[in-house]
C-alpha cells in the first residue's frame, strides 16, 4: 500500500514526493526497501503496489525496474485502506485466481529482515490452511501511545501444545500512557502493525458480509476487469466507495482473526521522531542528519538538507530543513505536525504542500 500523503512527515514529505518515495535511512527509498524485503518471502513477480493515480508513473520511476507496470494498481481517488485492499483482492481473484495476499504498508522499517520473511511465510501457510484472517502483532518494547494494540490469547492445539499463533480478542485504539503501561505489564497485548495476510476470496467474503456497500462497488469493478470498459468503470465507481479503514470496517468486527507475533524489530516510520530509529544518537540523545552543529543540546532531532543547522542550549526539539521550509517543533508533538498541513490547506498556501 503506497497511496498515503505522509502528512506527519512534512516538510520532507510533500504532495509531489510523499514519504514512501523518500530515502530516510541513507540506503534506499522506503518503497524500494519494502519491495526488496518482501521479495525475500514471496516471488517478486507476484508483488503489486496500490497507489493513487497521481503517483502511478512516479512509482514506476522510483522503483527503477523492480515492478511490472501492470502490477501498479492506480486508485482514481483516495478512499482509505478498505477500498485499497478490496480493489487489490478483486484484481488478484479476477485476473490471477484465488491466492494468499500479504498486505504491507510501503513505509515501514524492519531490522531483522530474514526473521520478518519467515514470519510472512508462516502467516501465508496459516491463512491458506485455516481460511482465516491473519494479522502480525508486534511484541511491545515500551508503553507506546502512538500505536493501536491487539489483545490476544494463546491457542492450544489438539495435542495440547501451545500453537505458534494467537487468537485475537480485541483491537484497541491508541491508549494513554497509563493504559499502555498496563497493557505492557499484562503481557497479552501487541502493537498493531497494520500488516495482514489472507486469501483474496476470504477477505472479499468479509467485505460482502460486513461492508456490503463497498463490496457492491468492488463487484462492479471486478465484473469489468479484462473488458474494454475496465478503466472507465474504475474511474466512475471507485470515487463512490465509502471511506473507511480495514481496521474499523472489518478487522474489529471479524469473527476469526489469528495473530502471529513479530519480534523482528519494527517501526512504522509514522512521524519525524522516528528518526531516532533510523539514525544513531550521540551521548546526549541528539540525532543530526546532514550539516548540523549541536552545542550543549539534548534530545534534538536535526535534519539539514542544503543549509547548516546550528543549535545551542536547547533540548527535546525537532528542527527540519527542506528546500523552502524550516520546521521547529517539540519532539513530543511530532504526531501533530499534520495539523500544520491542514492549516496551510485552509490558508490556501498550497505551494508549501
Amino acid at each position: 500500500m503506497a497511496g498515503g500523503g505522509g502528512t506527519r512527515f512534512w516538510p520532507l514529505s510533500r504532495r509531489e514526493l510523499p514519504k514512501q518515495f523518500l530515502n530516510l535511512t541513507g540506503k534506499d527509498r522506503l518503497i524500494n526497501e519494502t519491495f526488496d524485503r518482501l521479495g525475500k518471502a514471496v516471488p517478486k513477480e507476484n508483488i503489486f503496489v496500490v497507489t493513487n493515480s497521481l503517483y502511478a508513473d512516479k512509482t514506476m520511476d522510483m522503483m527503477q525496474g523492480r515492478l511490472q507496470k501492470s502490477h501498479v494498481l492506480a486508485e482514481p481517488a483516495a478512499r482509505n485502506t478498505a477500498a485499497c485492499i478490496g480493489y487489490a483482492a478483486m484484481e488478484i481473484l479476477k485476473k490471477h485466481g484465488d491466492g494468499v495476499m500479504c498486505i504491507m504498508p510501503s513505509d515501514h522499517y524492519i531490522v531483522r529482515e530474514e526473521e520478518y520473511a519467515d514470519t510472512i511465510r508462516r502467516g501465508a501457510m496459516l491463512a491458506a490452511d485455516k481460511d482465516c484472517l491473519v494479522t502480525i502483532g508486534i511484541k511491545p518494547e515500551y508503553p507506546a501511545t502512538g500505536y493501536g494494540y491487539i489483545k490476544n490469547t494463546k491457542v492450544k492445539t489438539e495435542d495440547g501444545k501451545t500453537a505458534d499463533y494467537r487468537m485475537v480478542e480485541e483491537f484497541v485504539e491508541k491508549p494513554e500512557k497509563e493504559v499502555a503501561e498496563a497493557y505492557l505489564a499484562e503481557g497479552h497485548y501487541a502493537w498493531n502493525s497494520g500488516m495482514f495476510i489472507w486469501k483474496a476470496s476470504v477477505i472479499l467474503s468479509y467485505f460482502k458480509r460486513l461492508l456490503p456497500d463497498i463490496y457492491e462497488c468492488l463487484e462492479e469493478i471486478g465484473n469489468a476487469m479484462g473488458s474494454g470498459r475496465e478503466q472507465e468503470t474504475l474511474d466512475a465507481v471507485y470515487p463512490k466507495i465509502p471511506k473507511i479503514s480495514i481496521d474499523y470496517g472489518i478487522m474489529e468486527r471479524a469473527d476469526r482473526v489469528l495473530m502471529l507475533e513479530g519480534t523482528f524489530g519494527w517501526n512504522d516510520i509514522g512521524s519525524l521522531d522516528a528518526m531516532e530509529v533510523l539514525h544513531e544518537k550521540d551521548e546526549k540523545d541528539n540525532i543530526g542528519v546532514g550539516n548540523c552543529i549541536l552545542l550543549d543540546t539534548e534530545g534534538l532531532i536535526c535534519y539539514a538538507k542544503d543549509k547548516m543547522i546550528a543549535a545551542a542550549f536547547v533540548k527535546d526539539l525537532m528542527v527540519v530543513e527542506s528546500e523552502d521550509v524550516i520546521l521547529v517543533c517539540p519532539r513530543q508533538k511530532a504526531q501533530e505536525v499534520k495539523n500544520i498541513v491542514e492549516s496551510l490547506e485552509k490558508m490556501g498556501k498550497t505551494e508549501y504542500l
